[in-house]
């Protein structure tokens, strides 16, 4: 089949359109982290004026409208991120209908898929728990560096896939290990996070920050979000590694050969369920678990990276695993 070469002009065409989009959401992001209070102190000035105490006064409109101001800037932060999310979609849909087959056959296409997955995760959560806007900027930050190194690095244009993908194995296998990556990649910020805020918060209150870190939610909430999506994405990397491993076999005749790719991915899997049973155990919970976190984090981002691009194996051919 020939490619459509409008359909693929209109893809890049959303993959610019997307960035300058993130890019747009992340300023407004900075907007409310700048106008922003401290949650604890956001909550009390509301309070205060909705009702004011028996000869005390309520918060007059001044003290309220930072976080108002706020709360303003991450709505049109939260709207922007999920237009950007939708062309983003778009960027993936008009490939994949161009080339008439599923839009993760290498490093570019499989990339902009995990990040795609990362920012539909944390707009859900941030609509689910309004007080998680104030980490967007750390969820953008990396999303919109990400698209433009994807862009730069990893661009190749539209074509069919090679022989040894042409298979079912690709939907299922492939398609859950960017599940897997995109939300492990939100779990990791929150951990990044989680370890700032409660360095933070163990310092006395007159030597605590009082800049971006006051802004961010309290660390128990932090550590909550990192654990939940780690759990969730958990089992949606395990089957991707079984997948692999029964892909293999019919590929290849064999379920494992320690090939780079396999290893690094079965790496990936220990360190998250280190973290997972870390979370639960006395003596490493807090800090220490979320350390694990963040070095699983790390691996995926070698096994994407490193091991794709130096590394020789049996999955070199496609940048994807």
């Amino acid at each position: 089949m020939t490619p459509d070469q409008s359909l693929l002009d209109l893809s890049d065409t959303l993959f610019s359109i997307t960035v300058a989009l993130y890019s747009v959401a992340l300023v407004a992001f900075c907007a409310q982290l700048a106008f922003g209070r401290r949650p604890a102190q956001a909550r009390q000035l509301v309070a205060a004026g909705a009702a004011g105490t028996p000869g005390g006064r309520a918060a007059d409109d001044a003290d309220l409208a930072g976080p108002r101001r706020a709360q303003r800037w991450g709505a049109v932060a939260i709207g922007l991120t999920v237009l950007g999310a939708l062309a983003h979609a778009g960027v993936l849909l008009c490939r994949g209908l161009a080339l008439d087959r599923l839009p993760w056959g290498n490093m570019y296409e499989f990339a902009t898929a995990v990040v795609l997955v990362a920012v539909i995760a944390y707009v859900v959560l941030a609509v689910r728990s309004p007080a998680l806007r104030h980490i967007g900027v750390f969820v953008l930050a990396p999303v919109v560096l990400g698209m433009v190194a994807i862009g730069l690095f990893l661009y190749v244009e539209g074509g069919p896939l090679i022989a040894a993908l042409r298979s079912s194995w690709l939907a299922i296998h492939v398609s859950t290990a960017i599940i897997g990556f995109g939300i492990f990649l939100v779990s990791g910020i929150a951990s990044v996070l989680y370890l700032v805020r409660s360095k933070d918060e163990q310092k006395p209150a007159e030597e605590r920050g009082a800049g971006f870190v006051a802004r961010l939610p309290e660390s128990s909430v932090l550590d909550r979000l990192a654990h939940r999506t780690a759990v969730f994405g958990f089992p949606i990397w395990t089957f991707a590694v079984i997948a692999g491993a029964i892909w293999a076999e019919s590929a290849w005749g064999r379920f494992w050969g320690w090939d780079p790719k396999e290893t690094w991915s079965f790496i990936a899997w220990v360190v998250y369920a280190a973290y997972l049973h870390a979370r639960t155990t006395a003596g490493w919970r807090g800090r220490p678990a979320a350390w694990v976190n963040v070095i699983g984090l790390v691996v995926m981002i070698f096994n994407l990276t490193f091991v794709n691009l130096v590394s020789s194996g049996l999955h070199s051919y496609a940048g994807v695993e």
